[in-house]
């Protein structure tokens, strides 16, 4: 009795061991707690539970069988916790926790049940820390120390990582096995760090970072790997610019006497030193631009300055000269700097022709290469915007300069666009069409003279879309030399137009000069979301048959349009189907001649009736659908998904291309989603999972820029409970599944059969549309001719087997209203059953349908073993498996019979059989139906042998 008292005291301690530690400042983006499962996966209900005990509900998160299960999870981890999707196969029951707050500190228990035992895997403590080391220094020190420390007496195997994640994740320094480990060490910090030799013993991990810029200031993590334990500090490091003291001096005087006047004259002179990145702002095409880096500190004679950008050397100073051999070839003969600029330390850099935005470093190195100082210097270039409406006859792009240009016969001019191809070359007092680009033959113009009159403009011809983008003007010397460059940004709109719900016709203008060639063809296109032609104006009349179908009577041009120069385009009917982007092209040839785009906007009426979704109770997922084709607003653009009978009424709210759900109502808490690119493809629809019957009700989609609302869609969603079931015997050779809805559909409607993610059968403009079937169900479906008319769009399934059984959904789209019905199909196993000793037993398969004589008939067990096999109009038992040689027969005639019954001989253990027709067609087989037959013999264990036959 002593020995079992003591043995249940043991393990009551074993249960209590100390959690491993994991530490993490508050406002990090994510902390992971780990927990590896080395045991056996139960095989049925596997479930992995990360709970809290001092919570209620103390559920953190659950998976189930691979799948998240949030239903009874903790508010408070709503949408921040996540389980890796195979956790199940690697037996990685890691959580991650986003955004951790002080409140999340706790002990939290990962275990593993299998529905009736639960097994502890790991406990985790969590300390969620608000405190952060600050660490302030002025930019002359040689180093800085950002301090780390931790209990004396490390484990040898403790790992120390320092990294920083500002921006993105940086490894700056790690110690592992007494040793340093800098091979994922980042650039930034190579042969800048240093740790203490003693670390493990005194505690102390502190990092030493030399030579400390302004580009290192930020955020750095100081993670241990201490056991099984993780724990972090955070140190925050801001390098500072020195002020000088005479400056400092002056400004408090000034401060005492009052002077707010001048003092703020001395801050703006002085404002290099206050910001971290100097910033000069300029219009593009002027001559030159100076980055200004001085210093009033003392450097050494043979100091090396150099000015870098982010792809390579813009100008090197060594040994007191320009060093041009270092330099990027961007920058060839376009920099200058002072001379004796050491003496002066002045490192200020003139720079000719800045055409781009960008950041320049100015660093000064000692002989050895360490940095004796280092000043950033942005230089914004503004470029002008030309914006003209698509379809407007010509644009102009300005550039005009006082600049006076030396031997005018030997300067050329070269407008290019984005992609650097040449849009107009001016050379030698005339214009050279032949450098030219195709796409703007005859399309581009400069004025008389332009070097003489310093006039650079240039006239682009009929702008399209295409055009929108940035164009270059470069005026070269003989050698190539730039001598003036200046940038211009192009933007081409497209022309809106609207039509209200219920109009007539809408018109689609578009009006050029006219007497256009005669052999001009105009074509009009819609092109988004997908491409379908329009209308077609061919060798000077309408071309209905190469018109998209949809069109058909639909559309109509003026009389002699290319004469008239009147492109415009009535459509009749317009529906919400209609909106979107439209292009008008003519062409001669392949030569583009005009072009323009518009932007259909249908608008629905606010008394329009909402459309119907219908969905059943208990399906994974539904669609809210809501499509916008009118423009995105520039500042603040959210969607909004609301509910009004609910309070909060937000379903789903996405701001600036991000889900906002503070506000959302908690029934819809981690069961909506929208795409991430809505705002860019102006697909706003709504998924909503595990649907319910109190999720019916009205739903508004809308977008807005914060102070004006524009509702684009009103949903009614139907949430059943009602599912129709249809089970079935194996003799049968066809299954109806039944479906219903209102008579006199639209002729437009489409109905899909659908089985989980399967394709059984689509309806679609009066016909099957049977290209995106699953092959197991081809030849197989059949749905009445006369269905809209009736509304009877049950659909005739052939050879039902096993495999068939589950649900089936009939979805309608009837005008904009999606509805939709469920249908359980059971097809059960023939079975047959017979005494151990018997003789031979009949292994049933008949079909009343007409089967091809060339067809193959092949039965096979449950170990796929070949049992017997018909093809080319006799038995092929060298095809047979040796089990089953001499043991079995089949009807002759038995495709003309349609009777593919097997007799088996001297049955001696249970087994299921399936009987198998096919057709080969062109190396196609087609599987022309299957029937499968349960066999039971009594007396016998339900199965004696194994998959070899012994």
């Amino acid at each position: 009795m002593k020995m079992f008292v003591v043995f249940v005291i043991l393990l009551h301690v074993s249960q209590h061991a100390l959690a491993v530690v994991v530490e993490v400042n508050e406002g990090e983006r994510s902390v992971l707690l780990p927990c590896h499962f080395s045991g056996f996966i139960p095989e049925e209900n596997p479930t992995v539970m990360w709970t809290r005990s001092d919570l209620h509900p103390k559920s953190v998160h659950l998976q189930r069988e691979g799948r998240d299960d949030f239903g009874g999870q903790n508010q408070r981890y709503s949408g921040r916790t996540s389980i890796r999707p195979d956790a199940l196969d690697t037996s990685d029951f890691s959580l991650t926790l986003r955004k951790p707050e002080m409140t999340d500190s706790g002990n939290y228990t990962c275990s593993i049940s299998g529905g009736r035992k639960e097994l502890s895997v790991t406990d985790i403590q969590l300390q969620v820390k608000d405190d952060q080391l600050e660490v302030t220094m002025w930019k002359t020190s040689d180093s800085v120390i950002l301090p780390c420390k931790t209990k004396s007496d490390l484990p040898e195997d403790t790992t120390v990582e320092w990294t920083r994640a500002d921006r993105e994740l940086m490894v700056v320094h790690v110690y592992s096995s007494r040793s340093d480990h800098l091979k994922n060490q980042d650039d930034l910090y190579c042969d800048r760090t240093k740790m203490n030799e003693d670390l493990l013993r005194t505690g102390d991990l502190s990092l030493t970072l030399k030579y400390p810029t302004e580009r290192d200031s930020g955020g750095y993590i100081c993670t241990i790997y201490r056991d099984k334990d993780i724990l972090r500090q955070k140190v925050v490091l801001q390098v500072k610019e020195p002020f000088p003291s005479w400056a400092t001096v002056l400004l408090v005087l000034l401060g005492l006497l009052v002077l707010i006047v001048v003092s703020g004259g001395l801050i703006y002179y002085f404002r290099p030193y206050f910001m971290s990145v100097y910033q000069v702002e300029v219009d593009s095409g002027v001559e030159s631009v100076l980055l200004p880096c001085k210093t009033i500190v003392r450097l050494p004679k043979d100091a090396k300055v150099e000015w870098t950008d982010k792809n390579g050397k813009v100008h090197v100073c060594k040994n007191g000269s320009d060093r041009p051999e270092y330099q990027h070839p961007d920058f060839k003969a376009r920099t200058k700097i002072k001379k004796n600029l050491l003496k002066l330390g002045d490192f200020s850099l003139t720079l000719k022709y800045p055409t781009i935005t960008n950041t320049y470093t100015c660093t000064v190195y000692d002989q050895q290469g360490n940095i004796l100082m280092e000043k950033k210097v942005e230089v914004k270039v503004k470029v002008p915007q030309v914006e003209v409406d698509s379809g407007v006859e010509s644009v102009q792009l300005p550039f005009n300069t006082s600049l006076k240009f030396p031997l005018l016969d030997t300067t050329t001019i070269e407008w290019t666009n984005t992609y650097n191809t040449k849009v107009h070359v001016y050379q030698k007092s005339s214009e050279h069409t032949e450098e030219q680009d195709k796409i703007y033959t005859e399309r581009t113009k400069m004025n008389e003279d332009p070097l003489t009159s310093g006039d650079l403009s240039l006239t682009l011809k009929y702008p399209t879309d295409g055009n929108t983008g940035i164009y270059t003007c470069i005026v070269y010397d003989s050698e190539r030399n730039i001598l003036l460059k200046r940038k211009v940004e192009l933007k081409v709109k497209d022309c809106l137009v609207e039509v209200e719900e219920g109009a007539e016709s809408v018109e689609l203008p578009f009006k050029t000069t006219g007497n256009l060639p005669e052999d001009a063809t105009v074509e009009w296109e819609y092109c988004e979301p997908e491409c379908r032609k329009v209308h077609v104006y061919e060798k000077r009349s309408d071309q209905p048959d190469k018109q998209d179908e949809e069109y058909r009577d639909r559309t109509s041009m003026k009389e002699d349009p290319l004469t008239t120069g009147d492109l415009s385009l009535t459509l009749k009917h317009p529906t919400e189907r209609d909106s979107g982007r439209y292009r008008c092209e003519v062409k001669s040839g392949c030569k583009l001649l005009r072009r323009k785009m518009l932007f259909l906007f249908f608008k629905v009426s606010q008394h329009a009736l909402s459309v119907v979704v219908e969905v059943n109770e208990g399906e994974r997922f539904l669609l809210l659908p809501c499509h916008f084709s009118g423009f995105i607003p520039e500042e603040n653009p959210t969607v909004m998904w609301t509910r009004n009978d609910l309070q909060p009424k937000s379903v789903h709210l996405q701001r600036e291309g991000r889900d906002d759900l503070g506000r959302q109502n908690q029934r819809y808490s981690v069961r909506t989603s929208m795409r991430p690119d809505a705002l860019d493809s102006g697909n706003f629809s709504l998924t909503l999972r595990k649907p319910t019957k109190t999720d019916s009700s009205n739903y508004t989609c809308s977008i807005s820029d914060g102070r004006e609302e524009l509702r684009v869609t009103d949903i009614q969603l139907q949430v059943k409970d009602d599912q129709l079931e249809v089970t079935m015997g194996k003799t049968s050779d066809f299954i109806i599944l039944p479906c219903k809805t209102k008579p006199e559909l639209p002729e437009d409607s489409r109905v899909e059969w659908t089985h989980a993610d399967l394709v059984v059968h689509v309806y679609s403009n009066r016909s099957d549309d049977l290209k995106n079937q699953d092959d197991r169900y081809c030849d197989r479906t059949k749905m009445n001719k006369d269905l809209l008319r009736t509304g009877d769009l049950r659909l005739t399934l052939k050879y039902p087997t096993e495999r068939d059984s589950g649900g089936y959904i009939c979805t309608i789209y009837r005008d904009k209203d999606i509805l939709r019905q469920k249908v359980v199909l059971q097809v059960k196993v023939y079975k047959v059953k017979v005494d151990s000793g018997v003789e031979s037993v009949l292994l049933p398969c008949k079909a009343r349908v007409w089967l091809p004589t060339h067809g193959k008939v092949e039965w096979k067990d449950k170990y796929n073993r070949k049992v017997h096999v018909y093809k080319n109009g006799s038995d092929q038992p060298e095809e047979q498996h040796p089990h089953f040689k001499t043991r079995t027969k089949m009807k002759k005639n038995l495709l003309k019979l349609g009777d593919f019954s097997l007799t088996l001989k001297n049955p001696t253990f249970a087994n299921a059989y399936t009987c198998t027709i096919c057709d080969r067609q062109e190396n196609i087989i087609h599987l022309l139906m299957e029937k499968k037959v349960e066999l039971k013999v009594r007396g016998l264990f339900d199965d004696d042998l194994d998959s070899s036959g012994r």
